[in-house]
C-alpha cells in the first residue's frame, strides 16, 4: 500500500443515489486499496446551514450505513464522524489565529453562500476554509479528492500549511495535492432529461429505493418522439438514458437498444422496462446490505468508535507536535 495519506470528507446530506455510487464511491473503493485513507462524515461543516438535530443525526447514520454497504472496508480505511475527533477543533482554532479576514471574505464559496442565505451569514461560513484545512492537516494528508468547486479551499489549505510552517520555522505540514481520479468518471444524469443526478433536482434513483419505486421513476423518464433518420445523434434526453444503461446493463443489452435506435426501431417503453430491471438488479444487493447494517445497531456503534479511535490516534500525534511548536507546554 502507498505510504501517502488520502483524506476525503463526506457531507451528511441523506441517502446515496446512483450518481454518488458511480462518481465518488467507486473511486473511494479503489483508493482504500492503494493508500492509507481517512474518510469522515463532515457533520460540523453541515452546521453552517443550521440543520435540525434529528436531520443531522439521521443523515450521519444514513451515510455511514450506505458507505459500508457499498464496500468501504474498516480494516483497510478509517471512516469516522468529524465531531468524534475533537483535536480538529483545536487545530481549527490555531489556524484561525493566522487566517486573515480579507482573504476569507474573498473566497468564492463564502460569497455565494452569503448570497444564498443573506439572513444567516455566520462565522462558520466565513471560516469554512480553515475548518476544511484543519480536517486535512490534522492527518498531514498528502492528497484530497475534491471537485472544482472546492479547489479554492484547497489552495487556502496549502496557504495555511505554508503560513504555519513559515511562522514557526518548521516543516510539519505538507502542502496537500488536489487528487484527480485517473480515467473517466461516469457522470450519471438525472431522469428529467438534463443535468446530473442530484438530490435537490428530484431526478435521482437512490440505492435504498424499493423496486416498485425504481420502476415508477424510470417509466416517467423524459423521452422524445423517437428518431426519424437512421444513425442520427441522440438528443440529450435520450443520451441520458443510454448513459445510465451503459452503467448498469450488460454490453449486449446496450448494443441491442443502441442498434434499435440507429435503425429507427426503438421502443422507449421497452428500453425503460429493461433499464428499470437492470437498475433493480444492480441496487438490490446494496439495498439488502443497507437494511442489514441498519438493523445492527451494535455493529454501527462499533464501527463509529473504531473509526474515531484510528482518527484520534493520527490527530493527537499531529496536535502534540503543533502544541510543542507553538510553545504550549
Amino acid at each position: 500500500m502507498n505510504k501517502e495519506i488520502v483524506l476525503s470528507g463526506i457531507r451528511p446530506t441523506g441517502n446515496l443515489h446512483l450518481g454518488n455510487y458511480f462518481g465518488a464511491m467507486k473511486n473511494f473503493l479503489r483508493l482504500q486499496e492503494e493508500y492509507k485513507c481517512f474518510f469522515f462524515i463532515a457533520d460540523w461543516h453541515s452546521l453552517t446551514t443550521h440543520p435540525r438535530p434529528g436531520d443531522l443525526s439521521e443523515n450521519v447514520r444514513k451515510i455511514l450505513v450506505e458507505y459500508l454497504a457499498c464496500g468501504l472496508d474498516t480494516e483497510k480505511a478509517a471512516i469516522y464522524v468529524q465531531s468524534d475527533v475533537k483535536e480538529v477543533i483545536e487545530l481549527y482554532l490555531y489556524l484561525n489565529m493566522n487566517a486573515y479576514l480579507g482573504e476569507l471574505q474573498r473566497v468564492t464559496s463564502f460569497k455565494e453562500k452569503a448570497r444564498q442565505q443573506p439572513d444567516n451569514i455566520n462565522a462558520g461560513l466565513l471560516t469554512y476554509p480553515t475548518l476544511m484545512a484543519a480536517d486535512i492537516l490534522i492527518h498531514r494528508a498528502n492528497k484530497v479528492p475534491v471537485g472544482k468547486d472546492q479547489e479554492q479551499n484547497m489552495e487556502m489549505t496549502r496557504k495555511f500549511a505554508r503560513r504555519f510552517n513559515t511562522i514557526y520555522e518548521t516543516d510539519l505540514f505538507p502542502e496537500p495535492e488536489s487528487y484527480t481520479f485517473p480515467g473517466e468518471t461516469v457522470k450519471v444524469p438525472g431522469l428529467d432529461g438534463s443535468g446530473k443526478m442530484g438530490k435537490s433536482e428530484g431526478n435521482a434513483i437512490y440505492l435504498i429505493d424499493e423496486p416498485q419505486d425504481i420502476r415508477k421513476k424510470v417509466m416517467k423518464a423524459v423521452t422524445d418522439s423517437g428518431p426519424t433518420v437512421p444513425n442520427s445523434d441522440k438528443p440529450e434526453v435520450i443520451e441520458n438514458l443510454f448513459t445510465i444503461l451503459r452503467a448498469v446493463s450488460s454490453q449486449d443489452t446496450y448494443t441491442y437498444f443502441n442498434d434499435k435506435y440507429n435503425a429507427c426501431e426503438i421502443r422507449y417503453g421497452d428500453l425503460k422496462k429493461q433499464l428499470a430491471e437492470d437498475i433493480i438488479a444492480f441496487t438490490s444487493p446494496i439495498r439488502e446490505k443497507i437494511l442489514d447494517i441498519s438493523a445492527n445497531k451494535d455493529y454501527m456503534t462499533k464501527v463509529a468508535a473504531e473509526g474515531a479511535e484510528k482518527a484520534r490516534e493520527s490527530a493527537s500525534a499531529t496536535l502534540k507536535e503543533v502544541r510543542k511548536i507553538i510553545g504550549f507546554r
